[in-house]
């Protein structure tokens, strides 16, 4: 089984915390999609014979590209691939890009789940995180595609400038009335370079420390568990069978192929693992969407090790503690002293020969699949 990610690079602007490759200039969609098809055509061998469980648009903005561009490259990959039926479709969109007739034409095109990037139902908090919509156009996006999706996502972000518990809490409750299929939870994260990091460093923004951040977290976990929304990944809560299919195979290290610029890929052939990843240009893109690839990398054993505890951690059903032990012959002591450290902090527990993080734990992933790592 194998997933797809479009790359679709195009913005109206760079919101001041993103860090993500794209471009605010959008005169080269067309010639984005001809490269696109050019891209395709030239990986259909890793695509020929494969039956697809999920595709995802991401970006970037997706939802600013004309509808048709987005059937139209659905087509070309389902005259190569197989696509599994009921395949798992979701499309990243911002509502303002969202009306009534481009809800109608994506629902036509193929698109059966769409990823709406809300972040916050207040206005104050949306001019904070430099966001285009107001939360009227929030409330009425979300309302108008679930009346047309059975499959709705909306992400919430928390920990904006001037951001407190109670402004937060009208966020989730603002969801909790909605009450889309899945909803995922972001803790503002400072990346380097972007305008958000410059301006802290100057200090013209202060934003809300650790323990209130983490205070926020509890809090969507309290709510959104207390609603009846399965967390089932660190950031990603979901109504049962609403999860997210394309993120949960990446989590569960199932191969995907990525297209377009800065797009990556993980690909399992012949007991091989590799992972490669597209050039972060636009114009290079362009100019040779064929030969976009700028790198790549043969898995060693100890590259896979790191990985499958990080990623399996993240999720919920945990870690094989049989593998876990597998990886650390020469340092079993120094692993299982990790474990009852963390066992004794509540961060973890070991059941049915797997270590999975409490809820607790989950503020703490990171930290604790580094220990595990290194014993």
């Amino acid at each position: 089984m194998l997933s797809l990610y479009l790359h679709i690079p195009f913005c109206r602007a760079r919101c001041p915390y993103c860090d993500f490759f794209l471009v605010t200039r959008q005169e080269h969609v067309d010639r984005f999609f001809e490269a696109l098809a050019e891209e395709t055509r030239s990986k259909a061998d890793l695509l020929r014979g494969r039956k697809v469980s999920a595709i995802h648009f991401g970006g970037g903005t997706p939802s600013i590209v004309p509808v048709s561009r987005i059937s139209g490259w659905l087509s070309q990959v389902a005259g190569i691939a197989s696509l599994e039926p009921g395949a798992e479709i979701t499309l990243e969109a911002n509502p303002e890009d969202l009306n009534p007739v481009t809800l109608g034409e994506l629902r036509d095109a193929g698109v059966n789940r769409l990823s709406i990037g809300v972040q916050s139902f207040t206005d104050r908090k949306l001019r904070a995180l430099g966001r285009a919509h107001s939360s009227a156009d929030a409330l009425r996006t979300v309302a108008a595609a679930m009346e047309r999706f059975d499959s709705v996502a909306i992400d919430l972000m928390c920990g904006a400038e001037g951001e407190g518990i109670g402004e937060w809490e009208g966020d989730l409750c603002a969801a909790l009335e909605l009450r889309p299929r899945h909803v995922s939870v972001y803790m503002l994260n400072l990346e380097e370079k972007t305008r958000l990091w410059r301006d802290v460093r100057r200090g013209v923004v202060e934003l809300p420390d650790e323990s209130l951040q983490a205070a926020m977290y509890r809090k969507a976990r309290l709510m959104l568990t207390g609603a009846g929304y399965r967390h089932y990944e660190v950031s990603n809560y979901a109504l049962e069978g609403f999860h997210s299919r394309y993120n949960l195979s990446s989590w569960r290290r199932e191969p995907y192929l990525g297209f377009g610029p800065s797009a990556h890929s993980f690909i399992v052939e012949g007991g091989e693992e590799s992972r490669f990843s597209n050039v972060s240009s636009l114009t290079r893109y362009l100019a040779d969407p064929a030969g976009a690839q700028d790198f790549r990398e043969e898995l060693s054993p100890g590259q896979r090790f790191d990985e499958e505890v990080f990623l399996s951690l993240r999720i919920r059903r945990g870690l094989s503690l049989g593998f876990l032990r597998s990886g650390h012959e020469a340092d079993l002591q120094r692993l299982d002293a990790a474990l009852e450290e963390f066992l004794g902090k509540g961060w973890i527990r070991i059941e049915e020969g797997h270590v999975t993080l409490t809820e607790e734990g989950f503020l703490f992933a990171d930290l604790v699949a580094t220990a595990l790592i290194h014993g």
